[in-house]
Formats: structure tokens, C-alpha cells, sequence
């Protein structure tokens, strides 16, 4: 229920922050010679799940302003799944910066075995995380009001 919202832009920042962070991180974490820890799977299935969540709930926000009829909706509910999408969005491309960061550091050392099979689970957490911001991005658009939404009169707005 926006015009504006989270830009690409802003995800990409914050994108490469935490990706400069999380290779710097995991770079001291290794340096003595320890081995990053392998991310839990129920982490990716979280990520995927409140993508999932983030679209289910911006579904009735997009039929409603889709639809020319009068549907029922509480406009606090379509800010609050606006504001929803936007912390997806902002969430997922921080843990996406955060694991391609070790996915880097990893990929510093692949004479290890064990670096090696760690490249798939960090890279799929990655995977996870840019479906996250994804779902965000895309959740957020369906709340968008386009331009002339607001110039027409009350009687032909939905309500």
C-alpha cells in the first residue's frame, strides 16, 4: 500500500555488507585452522517457509486491489503485510550476504575435503536467503498502489 518501498539498491548494500562481514568472519574463525560449522538444514526450511508466509499473506492485499469490486480488507492489515514484506526482503538479502561470505572464504581454501562438502549447504542457504528477499521483493510489489489509485474519488476507490 506504498509507492515506494525497498529498492534493489538497498538490498544489493546490504547484500555486500554482510557479505564483507561474513567473510571476514568466517576468515578468523578459520585461521587457526578450525572448520566452519555447517548450517542446520531447518535454517534453509526456514528461510523458505517465511518466504512462502510473506506471499500467502500479500495474496489477499494484491486481490484485493486488483479486484474492482469492494472486497473486505483492514487497511493496518495491508501496512502491516507491506511492512512485512520489506523485513523479508531486507532479511533475506542480509543472510544471502552473510552465507555467500563463507561460501567465499571456503572457496580460499578448497584443498580441504571437508571445505569442499561444505560448499553445497552454504551455497543452498544461499539459494535460500535470495528466494527470501525475492518473496519480499515480490510481495511488496503486489501491495504497491500504482499512480492513479489515489487521484480517483472515494466513491470509485475500493475500499
Amino acid at each position: 500500500m506504498s509507492r515506494t518501498g525497498i529498492r534493489i539498491r538497498t538490498l544489493i548494500g546490504v547484500a555486500v555488507a554482510t557479505t564483507v562481514l561474513g567473510f571476514l568472519v568466517a576468515m578468523v574463525v578459520t585461521r587457526d585452522g578450525t572448520l566452519l560449522q555447517r548450517p542446520p538444514w531447518v535454517a534453509g526450511l526456514l528461510l523458505v517457509v517465511m518466504g512462502g508466509l510473506v506471499l500467502w499473506l500479500a495474496r489477499p492485499v494484491r486481490h484485493h486491489l486488483r479486484s474492482g469490486r469492494r472486497t473486505s480488507i483492514d487497511a493496518l492489515r495491508a501496512a502491516r503485510t507491506v511492512v512485512l514484506a520489506q523485513a523479508g526482503a531486507l532479511t533475506g538479502a542480509a543472510a544471502a550476504g552473510w552465507y555467500l561470505g563463507q561460501v567465499l572464504a571456503l572457496l580460499g581454501d578448497l584443498s580441504l575435503v571437508a571445505n569442499r562438502e561444505r560448499l553445497l549447504p552454504f551455497g543452498l542457504m544461499t539459494l535460500a536467503s535470495l528466494a527470501l528477499a525475492g518473496a519480499g521483493l515480490l510481495a511488496q510489489a503486489w501491495c504497491r498502489i500504482d499512480e492513479g489509485d489515489d487521484d480517483r474519488p472515494d466513491d470509485d476507490r475500493p475500499a
